[in-house]
């Protein structure tokens, strides 16, 4: 297991990406797509040097990070990328951690 890229949240995709860029060197890998089933507007972002930056930016007040935006966003979540994943969470349980939401596709990028 891998991890594949660190999730931040916020207030608005375009001013991140701009940001990032400006700042810490990243360019924009994908198209901004909607994933209609969590609400939000997704883009990943890519320093040849270091690791993937996904940028989440809620289209709803429903939205899961809804509220996280609100409060200027920030670090959201730590990805993680395996080939076999019913077998790397019988893994995890095992050796004791619990599994917080079963995993869901990715609408945003093709599962």
């Amino acid at each position: 297991m891998i991890i594949d890229h660190i999730g931040i949240v916020v207030k608005d995709i375009e001013k991140g990406i701009s940001h990032w860029e400006t700042v810490f060197g990243y360019k924009q890998a994908t198209k901004v797509v909607e994933n209609t089933r969590q609400m939000v507007k997704v883009v990943f972002l890519q320093n040849e040097d270091s690791i993937a930056i996904k940028h989440t930016e809620p289209t709803s007040d429903t939205s899961p990070i809804y509220k996280h935006a609100l409060k200027r966003g920030g670090l959201h979540h730590l990805c993680f990328k395996c080939n076999q994943i019913d077998d790397e969470i019988s893994r995890l349980k095992n050796i004791g951690l619990r599994v917080l939401a079963k995993p869901e596709p990715g609408e945003a990028f093709e599962n």
